[in-house]
């Protein structure tokens, strides 16, 4: 093996490795995203308070 093909078989194995950390790094930002998603939506349903009452808005005054 000449010194020119260990250097591009250096080359290619950085690249793979480069290639690796991107792809973690995206799938870490993706899950991070859908985390943050999943606590800033609001809830399907909301909870009545002060037992279902509607409480009466004085607009006219």
């Amino acid at each position: 093996m000449t010194a020119a093909d260990k250097t591009i078989e250096h080359a290619m194995s950085l690249v793979a490795q480069s290639r690796g950390l991107r792809e973690r790094a995206l799938e870490r930002r993706r899950e991070l995203q859908r985390r943050a998603e999943q606590v800033t939506t609001k809830p399907l349903y909301i909870l009545k308070k002060n037992g279902g009452r509607q409480l009466s808005l004085r607009l006219d005054s």
